[in-house]
């Protein structure tokens, strides 16, 4: 090979190289697993509290919810009680504002604070998983397999949560929730979260059939502190009280025949009055 068209093989070398792209380290690295769970991590499930069976909130009389309000209220920011304050006395009018009517999620941390319905929990190596009632199932993820958060969380209602346990006590740490999430204190009395809210949460046994959850609420867009509040839980393992598929925007719709004799759901007619109309 003569020396020209040596020095042409490797100018077009260069243009070869230069032209392919560069392996980045994203591409390079290995993905991240989730490892199988071994004998070993079944065994120290076994040894945790039995939180199995149906637990149900425990929803005092008005009256004392009341004094519990009044004993520990929310450290509102000025601009948050004054809509608080509107909302309570739309409520005792008599017509309250349900903020939640559009069937989005309650998300964290309203579904614990203020959901009527039953939920499970389910422990597995790595994972604990609270299944809710409402809504196709409520589903929160508590990862206890020592991962960190994302360096830059997706928004959702239920946030990314993490935990750990300290004897019988398991402690959930929760960052990622969505701004448009309300921090509710009832379903006619909250505001939206307006980002950079994280919950705390300490759940344990108090006893036998009682479940405490304690949670650290800090909402530094609508509230002045961190607020310290408990929700409890109580058990029951009956099997007519077993969790079932709740889907709030089914209520929008009827059960209808169509004109190929199929069962379908169609929109609900309302009447000006807000009632639904019957079908013809």
């Amino acid at each position: 090979m003569n020396l020209a068209v040596r020095v042409l093989v490797g100018l077009l070398g260069v243009v070869a190289c230069a032209a392919a792209p560069a392996m980045t380290a994203a591409q390079d690295a290995k993905p991240v697993l989730n490892r199988a769970p071994t004998a070993k991590d079944w065994t120290t499930i076994s040894k945790l509290p039995d939180w199995s069976g149906v637990w149900l909130p425990d929803h005092p009389d008005p009256k004392e919810m009341a004094r519990r309000t009044k004993a520990n209220p929310a450290p509102w920011t000025e601009k948050a009680a004054a809509r608080i304050a509107k909302q309570e006395a739309a409520r005792n009018a008599g017509h309250p504002d349900n903020i939640f009517a559009n069937c989005l999620p309650q998300g964290m941390p309203s579904w614990v604070m203020i959901s009527n319905n039953a939920m499970e929990i389910a422990f597995t190596p790595g994972k604990i998983y609270i299944l809710g009632e409402s809504d196709g199932n409520r589903l929160r993820r508590i990862y206890t397999d020592g991962r960190p958060h994302p360096a830059d969380p997706d928004p959702t209602f239920f946030g990314h949560s993490i935990g750990h346990w300290e004897g019988d006590t398991l402690v959930v740490d929760t960052v990622g929730i969505a701004p448009q999430v309300f921090l509710a204190i009832g379903e006619a009395t909250g505001v939206p979260n307006n980002g950079d809210m994280h919950v705390v949460e300490r759940i344990r046994l108090t006893a036998p059939d009682v479940l405490t959850d304690t949670m650290v609420i800090t909402a530094p867009h609508v509230l002045t502190k961190p607020w310290t509040t408990s929700r409890l839980f109580n058990r029951t393992r009956r099997r007519d009280y077993d969790i079932v598929e709740g889907v709030c925007l089914q209520g929008a719709f009827n059960e209808d025949v169509d004109q190929n004799g199929d069962s379908v759901f169609t929109p609900q007619v309302m009447r000006d009055d807000g009632i639904r109309a019957p079908l013809k």
